[in-house]
């Protein structure tokens, strides 16, 4: 089922998702790509430390295939993760990595398949000598991760997901995505925005205080 609904997040993205759901968890844009493939999709193995990295190590050594390591790190400017936990994690076909905190070796890192993403890039990395929190509800990029919640990035961002919810959202981003390549469709053709939206009747209903949507109009409505 991951699959399958990997597959439909490749024919929308994060701008339409959170347009399907005002409401959608979205990370700061501090936490940032830091390698070739920012988008990603995955189940959430949560994890929290504070400057230091062995929790770190223990979920990428336990988490299933496909999972994405979120790493709760205080926002705190200490690498708790480098090219090695990268090389792990695609040894075990993890899905990614999200530190709330620093990484470091970006020469291996800028070029990797992994989709890895944080606060900070440091050379500076943290200790191994502290027991973290494996699969607790944590705190990433100001927002809450449960552990199993999807996790989904592209160039535009990171956004988090109830598992529960993730199809229908998906349904819903994929008709914005239809709607929105009619317009660009039209816009290619030579029409306006105005023409490719209900912009006028939209500014009227409001100027009569009537309740209304801007929305794209089919060809046959122009």
């Amino acid at each position: 089922m991951d699959d399958e609904l990997a597959q439909q997040f490749l024919a929308v993205d994060t701008t339409a998702l959170c347009d399907a759901d005002k409401t959608t968890r979205v990370m700061h844009s501090a936490v940032r790509p830091r390698s070739a493939r920012p988008r990603m999709f995955g189940r959430a193995f949560t994890v929290r430390c504070r400057d230091d990295f062995l929790g770190v190590l223990q979920a990428i050594e336990t988490a299933a295939p496909g999972d994405v390591i979120v790493v709760d790190g205080g926002e705190r400017e200490i690498a708790l993760g480098g090219e090695l936990f990268a090389r792990g994690a695609l040894a075990r076909s993890l899905g990614g990595i999200v530190v709330d905190a620093g990484y470091r070796d970006m020469a291996y890192v800028a070029d990797c398949e992994l989709p890895v993403y944080s606060r900070f890039v440091t050379p500076l990395s943290g200790t191994s000598a502290k027991l973290g929190e494996l699969q607790v509800p944590v705190t990433c990029g100001g927002v809450t991760v449960n552990p199993g919640d999807m996790i989904l990035a592209d160039r535009e961002g990171l956004i988090v997901v109830d598992p529960d919810r993730i199809h229908d959202l998906l349904v819903v981003a994929f008709a914005i995505k239809k709607a929105e390549n009619a317009v660009v469709e039209r816009i290619d053709a030579g029409a306006t925005l105005s023409e490719a939206f209900n912009l006028a009747d939209h500014v009227d209903a409001l100027k009569r205080g009537e309740s209304s949507a801007l929305r794209p109009l089919a060809a046959r409505d122009s």
